[in-house]
């Protein structure tokens, strides 16, 4: 005998996925838009968001791995879609895997090449790993979209004291550099 309530199963599983994603229970709308999309393909995109939901939950519960998996799985279903990989991205930033953030970065990128965020977010990342250099190249790129972007303007003016703080890089033995002396 059905029960009374939300998302009681009166309705189709688009419906009900939909009423449980607006009460935010992301198994219940995950596992709805799933039987969704198998009956009728043009849901698909309602289940990648669903994984897109659930993994912001997981995240701001610091249940990273778990996050991780649900942006995979939107990824699977949705490939190249530019806000699962900055989500992604965001998510191996506070975990502190600047490598895989700097690649799905590059990804969202792709998909949206006139999005600037994405060009200042891997800036930030090689800055604060001392990479002026590739810093730079990136904030330049950011510029080149948006030449009176504040960040990427601010960033700018930041590497360029930074550098400039540095002096003229020069290895150890360079030409006309004498080598360093030998200890007795």
């Amino acid at each position: 005998m059905p029960t009374s309530g939300s998302g009681g199963g009166s309705g189709t599983p688009a419906r009900d996925a939909s009423a449980a994603a607006k009460e935010e229970d992301w198994n219940k709308a995950i596992e709805g838009f799933r039987k969704a999309a198998e009956m009728d393909r043009k849901f698909t995109a309602n289940l990648a968001i669903a994984y897109q939901q659930r993994a912001y939950s997981f995240s701001k519960d610091q249940r990273f791995q778990d996050a991780l998996n649900d942006l995979n799985e939107s990824l699977k279903i949705k490939p190249g879609d530019a806000r699962a990989f900055e989500m992604r991205a965001a998510i191996y930033m506070r975990i502190n895997d600047y490598d895989n953030a700097l690649s799905d970065y590059a990804e969202a990128m792709k998909a949206s090449p006139d999005e600037i965020k994405y060009r200042n977010y891997r800036a930030y990342i090689y800055e604060t790993r001392g990479k002026l250099d590739e810093a730079m190249a990136e904030n330049d790129a950011a510029l080149k979209i948006n030449s009176k972007n504040k960040e990427a303007l601010d960033r700018k003016a930041r590497l360029q004291k930074i550098k400039a703080s540095m002096g003229p890089q020069q290895p150890a033995n360079a030409p006309g550099v004498p080598a360093p002396p030998k200890k007795p």
